[in-house]
């Protein structure tokens, strides 16, 4: 699936995705593919990501406004 949130909560944080991909400890290609849809991301990389940004799961994902 697309989340759209992914880029927009990285590039609103002034992050590269070499960053979030080293806060990931994964690569920076595997993290470009989760952004863009191409690949699942996982569901521990998920709750990072919403622990990381403050936000909930379902921000991330689309179901809610915050």
């Amino acid at each position: 699936m697309y989340f759209k949130r992914l880029e927009h909560l990285r590039i609103d944080n002034d992050l590269t995705q070499q960053q979030i991909a080293d806060l990931l400890q994964c690569k920076r290609e595997v993290y470009r593919r989760y952004e863009k849809g191409i690949r699942t991301i996982p569901i521990d990389f998920l709750i990072q990501l919403a622990d990381f940004y403050h936000v909930s799961i379902d921000y991330i994902v689309g179901r809610t406004e915050k």
